[in-house]
Formats: C-alpha cells, structure tokens, sequence
C-alpha cells in the first residue's frame, strides 16, 4: 500500500497563512510577463490563488481610478453590497475591520432574500437580483458594489448610474453565466464609474470575495495606485 502524502506534509508541516505565503510566492514564479501596477497585481495575484488559472491575467480590467476609489472607501468603512449571500458570507470581517473598526454585520448589504424583494419577484416576474439592487438604491452612493452572481443585477446598477446618477465608489463586475453576462460587463466599463472588470463569460462569487479581501490587503498597507492596464 502507498505511503499516504500527509506524511510529507507532517514532515515539514506549514500552517495557514505560511501556505498562502507560498502559494503567492509561486504565483509570482510562474506568472508570465504582465503590465499590472503592484497593486493591481496583488488584487489580480489574489484572484489566481482563488481559482488555479493563470489564464484569467488576460480579462482582467481596471478603470484608471478603481483601487484609489476602493481603498478610500474601505477605509471609510463605507456600505459593501454583494448580488449574493455567497457573497456576503465569504468576505472576512476580520479583514474589514483591520482596514476600519467600524466594519460590522450590517455594513455588508444583500437583499435577495429579503422578504420584500421575494414577493415583488412572485408578483413581477423578475429576477430577485435585480429587485434588490433596486432596494439597495439609497445605499448605493459611495459603496463599493460586487457582482459575482447576477448579471441582471449588473444591468439595473449600469441603469441606476446612467439615468439616475448613482456612483459607487467601485464596481467589481464578475458576473459568471451565458445570459446578459458579456453586455452587462461591457456596459459597467462605459458608466464613468471605477470598477474591476472581467472580461467573457468567467465569474463567480469567490472571485468578487478574493477582490475585495486583496483590497483590504491594500488598504491595511497604504497601497493606492491603479492605472488603466
């Protein structure tokens, strides 16, 4: 019978944070050549580790101003609104509140299961998704707004900043699916609103989390700039 791996492993063990450590480490061994600033590259670093793929460097996108938009606010402990209780749940409040003490439950905001929204969903034949948003409307001014789930959602914010002026202080736009998926991502980056792109059908929960954990890593170290890749 084969001697089990997690003999190796005991043999020199790592814990937690060294195994992140040195999973960074090789990221940044094996990453081919880039033009992201350092700090684009630790939020674009944070997105490999979250899903093994070097190949998702190619549709990642910054507007000029998104990271100095997004560190400003988290430092302001402003509202965080997620188009998902994944979401949510996935974002570390001890990470927040290393950036800002006044990070608590109620500062991140999802409404698709608000009982509200539920039943305007029943009676309206809509997505919840997008009802939500649409609660979330007086909260939406200065947040920072993640979509990793929902492209609808994606839309009717899009719709809330051209017609109505609403500006957060970014948008991560990494709706994954087949439907509304590639015109919401590509409308976001039209808005005059910072935000965090990525490009094509990729997307998911996880990785709006790993953004906003590498922007809290940013915030805690006072790295600010961004350009337009």
């Amino acid at each position: 019978m084969k001697r089990p791996n997690m003999y190796d492993f005991l043999a020199k063990p790592l814990n937690g944070p060294e195994i992140e450590s040195r999973s960074f480490a090789i990221i940044d061994e094996e990453a081919p050549a880039h033009d992201f600033t350092p700090a684009q590259w630790q939020v674009v670093r944070r997105m490999i580790h979250t899903v093994g793929d070097f190949s998702i460097m190619e549709r990642v996108r910054f507007s000029p101003e998104a990271i100095t938009s997004a560190v400003q606010a988290l430092r302001a402990a402003k509202t965080i609104y997620a188009d998902s209780n994944m979401i949510r749940a996935g974002i570390s409040q001890a990470r927040l509140q290393k950036v800002h003490s006044g990070y608590g439950s109620g500062s991140i905001v999802c409404y698709v299961n608000d009982g509200e929204v539920a039943r305007e969903a029943r009676q309206s034949n809509l997505p919840r998704s997008l009802l939500a948003v649409q609660k979330a409307r007086p909260l939406l001014d200065g947040a920072i707004v993640l979509f990793g789930n929902a492209p609808v959602a994606l839309l009717e914010m899009n719709r809330l900043v051209i017609e109505e002026g609403i500006r957060p202080a970014l948008v991560v736009a990494m709706p994954v699916g087949f439907v509304h998926v590639l015109e919401s991502k590509e409308e976001v980056t039209t808005t005059g609103v910072p935000y965090i792109v990525l490009e094509g059908r990729r997307g998911g929960s996880p990785l709006a989390v790993s953004v906003i954990h590498a922007l809290c890593s940013l915030a805690e170290a006072g790295q600010e700039e961004g350009k337009e890749r």
